[in-house]
């Protein structure tokens, strides 16, 4: 199987196009990437990660937030071009996409998303048919997202390292 028919690659696409839900994006993502890649900064499923991060930080008016990760992003782009976590995307597209947005933050301007454009038709057709069968979220639930889930887990590992001397 092609690395980007992984399930939670295909999600991540999913919510990137279909309802730009950028936090279930960098959450199915940073999943992956610890599957294939734990610790790895520069593996290119980061810049993935880094790109949903800085659009959902665009969304919420952190602008410095937003530049300083979306610049992340496409320094990880960059440095990856030639890697198979871009074949069945117009990279591009993609690039140019997160400099337009940059220089629109830069600017001031209001939050503009973008979708991924995909190169392969049977790829395409997957991320296509799983936006169809997504829920329809209201948009302050997607804007505030990281404030209302419960995040007992990431508290209890946090405590727990802690705990044992980690910071």
């Amino acid at each position: 199987m092609h690395p980007l028919f992984h399930p939670l690659y295909v999600d991540y696409c999913t919510y990137f196009n279909g309802n730009q839900d950028y936090f279930e994006c960098h959450e199915v993502l940073e999943e992956y990437w610890k599957l294939i890649s734990p610790g790895d900064k520069a593996h290119p499923l980061v810049g993935y990660v880094q790109l949903a991060t800085g659009m959902y930080h665009w969304r919420r008016n952190n602008t410095a937030g937003a530049m300083k990760i979306l610049k992340k992003a496409t320094n990880n782009f960059s440095n990856n071009h030639s890697s198979p976590f871009f074949e069945f995307l117009d990279y591009d597209e993609l690039y140019n996409h997160c400099e337009t947005s940059i220089i629109s933050i830069e600017k001031g301007e209001k939050f503009k998303p973008f979708s991924l454009t995909f190169t392969n038709e049977d790829f395409a057709a997957l991320v296509n048919q799983k936006i169809g069968e997504l829920p329809t979220i209201p948009y302050d639930y997607l804007l505030n997202k990281h404030m209302l889930r419960d995040r007992t887990d990431i508290l209890e590992a946090r405590n727990e390292k802690r705990r044992r001397g980690g910071r």
